[in-house]
Parts: C-alpha cells; sequence; structure tokens
C-alpha cells in the first residue's frame, strides 16, 4: 500500500513538473510585439512566391487528380498599405495581392502591464511571419491576379463609424484584354469574420477560366522550445469525413497535404488564437500544403475551374477568421471550428467542464471565483470516492502501531511481514488499496481542468482579488504556493505514516517539493489547488474522527 502511494505521489509530481513547463513556456516570458522600426520587414518578391500551380482549363472541376501545388520563392509582402480599423480589429493590407500582412486584436493587451500594446496576430516580419493570401490561377500566367498582383486602390484608409455595421474595402485589377477583378474585403461591427470576394468583369472577347485560391502562411514560432510546447502550433484543417486533422510544420516539409474536401475549412492555430479560411458551404475545394525556404509554411485551397463567357460576370467568394478562439462565436462560423480549442485526448471530460466553468462566470462575473465554485462542485460529485479513500486512510492509520509492531518483530524477513501484513488486512476487512483508486479515478479530472485553464483565452490575464491580478500568471507574492503547501503538509499529518522511515522522510518532503513547482504555476491552478486541498481536509479530519471515535 505504502509503496502504491509513493509510486503515484512520484508520478503525479513528475505529471505536475510537466505541467509546470507547460505553463512557463506559454506564460513565463509574455510575448512583447517588436518595434516596427525595429523589425525586419520582409522584401517584395521577385519571383513566384507560393502561387498554387493547378492546372486550369475550360470547364474543367477540382479533383484529385489535379496537380499538387507546388511553390518556390518567398513570401511577397509589399505594395502599398491599406490600414482598416473596426471595434474589434486594426488591419493591414497590402496593394500586393491583397494580402492581410498585419491584424491587431484591439480587445486583446500584450500584458496587463501595457494595456495600450495590442496583441499582434498577423505580422509581415520575421522571425514571427503569420499573412492571409488569395488570389487567382489562370489558364495562363499573367491572365489572373495572383497574390502576387499589384491592384489598384482609392482608398487608402478605413473605419468603422458609430451607426456603421460594415466596411467594404475595394482594390481592382485589369488584365491587358479587357478582363477586370474587383476584389472586396467586407467587415463587420463586432465581428472577426471577414467576407473575401472576387468579381470578375470579362469584357474580352474570349471566354476565361480561373480558379481562385486562399492561404495562410506562417513561420514556426521562436519564442517556444519543441521539448517544452504543450500549446499545439501549427496547420489543421477540417471535413464531414476527416473530422479534425493536424498537419504540423515537420508533415508539410516532407509532403503535402492532397485532399479534396467539402463542408470543411482550415486555419493556422497557435494558443489562444487562429486564423481560418473557411470556402463556400458545399463547394468542392482542394486542400494543399507546402514550405518554402525561411523555412515558411503554407496551407491552403483552391476552388473548382470556372469559366467565365465574354461579357459574363462571376463572384469568387471566401471567408476568412482571424481573432480569438472564441468557443460560442467559433461554432457559429463554421463546423468544427471550435474544435481549434484543443484539449487533447481529454475533449470529452475537459469540455463539459468548461461549459461548466463558463455558466458558473455567467452568474458570479469573475474567473477565480468562478475556479472556485467549480472546485466545490467537482469535490461534491467525488465526494462518495473521496469518503472511500479516507474511510481506508483511516483504518490504515488504525492499523499503524500494529504493522509497526510487525515491522519489529519479523525484522528483514520481508516475506513473512507481507505475509503477516495480508492476514491482518483480510482479518480486519481492510483494502489497501481502497485509498488510491480514486486518486487514479480524480487525475484524469484535474489534467482536463489543466487544460481547460490552458486553452481558454477567456482565462488570459483575467484579474481575481486582492494581489491577484492575472489567473494566468504565477502569484507574485508566492501567497497561494505557499498556503497550498501547508495545507498538503496537513493532508499528510491526517494519513497513515509509512512504517518505513526512508518512505516517511520522502513523504514528509513532498509538501516542500510541491510548494516549489507550484510557485511558478499560474494562480488559477493553484488557487484550483488550495480549494481542493481545503476542502480535502476538512472532509479527511471529519471522517478520520468518526473512525476513531467509533473505535
Amino acid at each position: 500500500m505504502d509503496n502504491i502511494r509513493l509510486i503515484l505521489l512520484f508520478a503525479f509530481a513528475f505529471i505536475c513538473l510537466l505541467l509546470y513547463q507547460a505553463w512557463m513556456t506559454d506564460y513565463g516570458s509574455p510575448q512583447v510585439v517588436a518595434p516596427q522600426q525595429t523589425a525586419e520587414v520582409v522584401p517584395a518578391a521577385t519571383e513566384s512566391a507560393g502561387v498554387p500551380t493547378a492546372s486550369v482549363a475550360p470547364g474543367v472541376t477540382a479533383s484529385g487528380n489535379q496537380a499538387v501545388p507546388v511553390t518556390v520563392g518567398v513570401s511577397a509582402v509589399g505594395g502599398k498599405t491599406v490600414r482598416v480599423e473596426t471595434d474589434l480589429l486594426k488591419v493591414e493590407i497590402s496593394t500586393l495581392g491583397g494580402t492581410l500582412q498585419s491584424v491587431h486584436l484591439l480587445d486583446y493587451q500584450v500584458s496587463p502591464e501595457t494595456p495600450e500594446l495590442k496583441f499582434q496576430l498577423f505580422s509581415p516580419t520575421m522571425p514571427n511571419l503569420f499573412i492571409a493570401q488569395s488570389g487567382m490561377i489562370g489558364s495562363e500566367e499573367g491572365k489572373a491576379p495572383t497574390h502576387e498582383a499589384e491592384y489598384q486602390i482609392e482608398q487608402s484608409e478605413y473605419r468603422l463609424l458609430e451607426g456603421q455595421d460594415t466596411i467594404d474595402v475595394v482594390m481592382t485589377w485589369a488584365g491587358s484584354d479587357g478582363l477586370k477583378v474587383t476584389k472586396h474585403f467586407i467587415f463587420s461591427r463586432g465581428s472577426y469574420l471577414i467576407d473575401v470576394t472576387h468579381e470578375v468583369d470579362n469584357q474580352s472577347a474570349e471566354p476565361w477560366a480561373a480558379r481562385d485560391y486562399a492561404q495562410l502562411q506562417r513561420t514556426e514560432p521562436t519564442d517556444q522550445s519543441r521539448l517544452t510546447t504543450y500549446t499545439y502550433t501549427g496547420g489543421v484543417y477540417y471535413n464531414p469525413e476527416a473530422k479534425y486533422e493536424k498537419v504540423d510544420f515537420d508533415e508539410m516539409a516532407e509532403k503535402g497535404l492532397n485532399v479534396d474536401s467539402t463542408d470543411g475549412w482550415l486555419a493556422m492555430i497557435q494558443h489562444y488564437f487562429l486564423g481560418a479560411w473557411i470556402p463556400p458551404k458545399t463547394q468542392m475545394e482542394h486542400y494543399y500544403t507546402n514550405s518554402l525556404p525561411g523555412p515558411k509554411y503554407l496551407i491552403g485551397s483552391y476552388s473548382p475551374s470556372v469559366t467565365v463567357a465574354p461579357g459574363s460576370n462571376h463572384s469568387f467568394n471566401k471567408q476568412l477568421f482571424v481573432g480569438p478562439k472564441l468557443q460560442d462565436q467559433l461554432v457559429t462560423v463554421a463546423p468544427g471550428l471550435e474544435l481549434t480549442v484543443d484539449y487533447g485526448w481529454l475533449t470529452v471530460i475537459a469540455q463539459p467542464i468548461f461549459w461548466l466553468l463558463k455558466k458558473i462566470h455567467s452568474w458570479v462575473g469573475n474567473w477565480g471565483w468562478s475556479i472556485i465554485l467549480l472546485t466545490i462542485i467537482i469535490k461534491a460529485l467525488f465526494y462518495k470516492l473521496s469518503e472511500t479513500s479516507y474511510k481506508s486512510m483511516a483504518n490504515m492509520r488504525k492499523l499503524t502501531p500494529r504493522l509497526q509492531a510487525m515491522k519489529d518483530r519479523f525484522g528483514d524477513d520481508k516475506q513473512r511481514l507481507n505475509q503477516a501484513m495480508m492476514e491482518m488486512y483480510k482479518k480486519e476487512k481492510v483494502n489497501p488499496l481502497g485509498g488510491c483508486l480514486p486518486i487514479l479515478v480524480q487525475i484524469p479530472v484535474f489534467i482536463a481542468l489543466y487544460w481547460v485553464l490552458l486553452e481558454s483565452v477567456e482565462m488570459r490575464q483575467a484579474p481575481f482579488i486582492l494581489w491577484i491580478d492575472n489567473l494566468s500568471a504565477k502569484d507574485p507574492y508566492f501567497v497561494l504556493p505557499l498556503i497550498m503547501g501547508v495545507s498538503m503538509f496537513v493532508q499528510q499529518k491526517l494519513n497513515p505514516a509509512p512504517p518505513d522511515p526512508m518512505q516517511a522522510k520522502i513523504m514528509m518532503s513532498l509538501p516542500f517539493v510541491f510548494t516549489i513547482f507550484f510557485a511558478f504555476f499560474p494562480s488559477g491552478l493553484v488557487l484550483y489547488w488550495v480549494v481542493n486541498n481545503l476542502i480535502s481536509i476538512a472532509q479527511q479530519y471529519y471522517i478520520t474522527r468518526k473512525i476513531e471515535q467509533a473505535g
């Protein structure tokens, strides 16, 4: 029993160490946006830069037999800049292809200490380049505007005014043979979703065939070590058949994605935020990935080929989501987009926990109090399991003097000692594993709650009370970790002491070790653990006293 409990505690300590590394990776060094004047701007490309090369011919539709897109060269960001500001976004669009090269999220600051500095999700600068490109593939080179084409603009500044619901950013491109393409970016109030449309007006004397494509290009984050990164950064796509699939940077470098998909979407995700292209519903799209020198990575899709007759018009439509992983909003944008809030293999447990946590928050209005109430509810749900564990420990505690006497009697004869212990357990109807099973059952819940606290953008920089002004950061004065350490020490005193002196010393050292670990954990997780410990102590003390008084 003692050995098993010791192994479990060491396993739990190891898990906590991994969790600590993950928290420190994500919260220990808040990313600071580099000043624009010192950033290295990617120069405009002089050669093809990630343009898909799928063949286009009149009457041809997209299929798995199409040529896999081949990409060469470097990312193209340049041209003039169109600036757009809504109630949620501050965007820069390049006239070179209409590339979204910079997006600041106005409701999200880099850190509580610098509220005026807004979080930048898209950036045209190295090393954290992240941009959204779109364009058209014609049957002949130069006959359609790719994301390298220079668009003309009549206005370079747009601002969503009071009482205005949408902004229509217009760019135009004209071919040499009477073809005109007008590109629209439509921004809406209160939305992170942008409608992107290519309107084709074929005033030439010949039919014109083309596809539209959209892709996200980014570099691998430089502020995270791959060995300690616990939140996924990379490509993902969704369709009704494959559901939610990840395509990490290594896969993009090794082999390109080659999938035909309907009713799906594709995205580049990172901790808390994402950029996603959503093709028209029911339209077959071909999804692809690729890697570029730098290294940079692409995930995108292109539409079926469409032929526009002379004197006719046609519109190619897609939507771009660029913003935070707010599940309530994501679920309304596209099916499965809420899965980008990645809880991993414990999603089935984590999603109900998040739902309950958010319900509580809607009542109390503070994430700290929500965590406390959630902890109380979870303890109530596991009350019977905990009761079984504490009864087992109380019964084991009563047997401690007899165990010590057996140890003194049999000395180093382990076989006879174990045999006598088993006979005593059987006679007293005590199960040595009775105290361990409830702990094992609760560990998945603890890990799922950890992922909820880690992945929920709602928890980012959330204040609590007094000195705790950021539940996603460590306690600046280490008060909560110290309370946690003291509570864990008290819990140890309520448990039966191991008969082996070395084991007893190790067990008593654990509160100090855990205090050090938890000192660098985010306050939200330590708050959960403190409340959980205090309730456990009250419950265990009550049960232990009750059994001891019963004799």
